[in-house]
């Protein structure tokens, strides 16, 4: 009897002892077993503590808007699990993600005197992710790191472009105790000679230092690119040297969206094709992500929901609430 989707998530559950461990050398057997290759044909892998999903959002509305063909893997879901991937702005079905996981199985239990492998509930999506995106002929991939980025499942890949949102304090535990030490693991995403997209005006040394250790080109918010919101309330400005786009306002509510979108636009002018301003404006505008500031009404009521769960997040939970 084939198991469902629901089957296959409570399974996948109880297969490895620990709910996190971190490391590459597990998967990385598994992934080769399945002779997976790039999942697109251009990668940005987006990383940091907070504004990972909505830099998502972003970059995919306006590279859909480009026409370019994108799949999404992105975590956790709120609903259903069916949201963490996503092919030409729609969630993976039922069956796709069976199949994937079919093959993982297959892959993991290995043949012969293969090892079998122990797979955690993250890296089992990750691989169903990356062996779905492959089929589907992308144009890009946009990886979201679910924790740190150097020991992170979809560090696998080699990104084109690597973004790290923010860093601030969030599971000390596997990524240390202050800045500098959470900065040199989810700095762990870029690449020699590749950039490296900062949304932080202030990053931690530690990034700058890997930066300039393997290469990258760091571009920095507040320093590469600059962006202010306009005088008017209903558009904002994007700039760098010799270039710049006055764009409308996010439908994604919150001040802090506007670095948001800003990281996004850097990270889509750093690859092979930059948008245009109409493929700016347009997905800008069309970028919808559940759960950050969202605003909406129930029989009457108003009802205001966030999915923040650290200090950084409550503080722009709290600054949206007194605007």
């Amino acid at each position: 009897m084939q198991r469902t989707l629901a089957d296959w998530l409570s399974y996948i559950e109880r297969i490895h002892p620990k709910s996190i461990d971190m490391g590459l050398e597990r998967i990385r057997i598994v992934w080769q077993r399945l002779d997976l290759q790039r999942p697109g044909r251009e990668v940005i892998t987006v990383g940091g503590t907070n504004g990972k999903g909505s830099t998502v959002a972003f970059i995919e509305a306006i590279a859909r808007a480009g026409g370019r063909k994108v799949g999404a893997y992105t975590s956790p879901h709120l609903l259903a699990y069916n949201e963490r991937i996503r092919i030409d702005g729609r969630d993976a079905g039922d069956a796709d993600i069976v199949a994937a996981f079919e093959a993982i199985e297959a892959a993991r239990l290995g043949s012969g005197e293969d090892a079998q492998i122990a797979l955690t509930y993250f890296e089992y999506g990750t691989l169903a992710a990356l062996w779905l995106f492959e089929r589907a002929g992308l144009d890009l991939a946009i990886l979201e790191v679910g924790l740190g980025g150097r020991l992170d499942a979809t560090n696998l890949v080699d990104p084109d472009v690597a973004v790290v949102t923010t860093v601030d304090l969030d599971h000390q535990d596997y990524l240390g105790e202050d800045r500098e030490s959470i900065g040199f693991e989810k700095a762990g995403i870029a690449r020699a000679f590749k950039p490296l997209v900062l949304g932080d005006d202030d990053p931690p040394s530690s990034v700058l230092r890997h930066a300039y250790a393997i290469g990258a080109s760091a571009l920095r918010a507040g320093c590469d690119f600059f962006f202010e919101a306009g005088d008017d309330g209903a558009h904002w400005r994007w700039r760098e040297v010799g270039y710049e786009a006055e764009l409308p306002m996010p439908a994604l509510s919150a001040p802090v969206q506007l670095r948001n979108a800003a990281v996004a636009i850097a990270a889509l002018r750093a690859l092979e094709r930059a948008p245009s301003d109409e493929e700016l404006a347009q997905g800008v505008a069309a970028a919808r992500v559940a759960g950050r500031l969202q605003r909406f009404e129930r029989g009457g009521i108003e009802i205001l929901l966030d999915v923040g769960h650290n200090p950084q997040a409550a503080r722009a939970l709290a600054a949206w609430l007194a605007a």
